[in-house]
């Protein structure tokens, strides 16, 4: 099961380490039942400290979004134990997925709306995190005015509104352009700072991976268990296209691939 823990105590008596804001602790997954079942996650234990950037990569199908959606509380674990510190951690996919009909400011309002944030104060607050994503003039505008990353930009916007400690992001720039993922890539890394935040990234690609993470974890093909992971030592700010980088994504994809192999895939 997932447990949410609104702040941590210093009493002892939590179950979770003040050094963690995510703890996963030999998460099993099954899908169906019989001889249909399917085990997407077996035995997997990960943690992510307060304000740490944590990769996922893996071969398709590994799990990992099936990880992300356990610690989001939007599945429940076969076996196994999550824990999240700060609320109900934020989740954003490769889409966007606005609503049409509404203006990037109202989309924002929404998610200030579930959160209960009052009426008056909604359209304050939405001004507020769209220039965190340096959207301020398009407040009135619809996503299909918008480009492929500005609808991100409103995406991560929205996800900022529920304002959690914790952001789960299942490969958020997949679907864009490399110079588009590049600058989003910076915008993302200043939020993270300012804020202070937890992140866990899946991502297929590689050198992103190593772009962006403090940490990154390499699972297994199916089922999906923790089996190589890196610490990115590099200075920030990084490039994708540095030496520094190529060097640690070179390994990664060594690592990667033998795994793949390893499996038959």
């Amino acid at each position: 099961m997932t447990t949410v823990i609104p702040e941590l105590r210093g009493d002892g008596r939590t179950a979770i380490s003040p050094r963690n804001s995510v703890v996963i602790r030999n998460l099993s997954k099954v899908h169906g039942r019989g001889k249909d079942a399917i085990l997407a996650l077996d035995g997997l234990s990960l943690t992510v400290a307060p304000g740490e950037f944590v990769c996922l990569v893996g071969a398709s199908g590994c799990g990992k979004s099936t990880l992300l959606s356990l610690v989001a509380g939007l599945d429940q674990p076969t076996t196994g134990e999550i824990e999240v510190v700060g609320g109900n951690p934020a989740l954003m996919f490769q889409e966007a997925a606005l609503f049409p009909w509404l203006t990037v400011s109202q989309n924002i309002e929404l998610a200030l709306r579930l959160r209960g944030v009052p009426r008056r104060e909604r359209p304050a607050r939405a001004r507020e995190l769209l220039a965190k994503v340096h959207l301020t003039d398009s407040v009135k505008r619809r996503p299909h005015q918008l480009s492929g990353g500005m609808r991100q930009r409103v995406a991560l916007a929205r996800t900022l509104a529920l304002d959690t400690p914790v952001l789960l992001m299942d490969e958020p720039f997949g679907a864009l352009d490399a110079m588009t993922r590049d600058v989003l890539h910076d915008e993302l890394e200043r939020i993270w700072r300012d804020q202070n935040l937890s992140i866990l990234f899946v991502t297929h690609d590689v050198r992103e991976a190593v772009r962006l993470g403090d940490r990154v974890v390499l699972l297994s093909s199916r089922p999906g268990r923790r089996v190589w992971e890196s610490r990115v030592d590099i200075p920030r700010p990084r490039r994708l296209e540095s030496s520094e980088v190529n060097e640690i994504a070179a390994e990664v994809v060594g690592r990667l691939r033998a795994e793949v192999r390893r499996h038959g895939h």
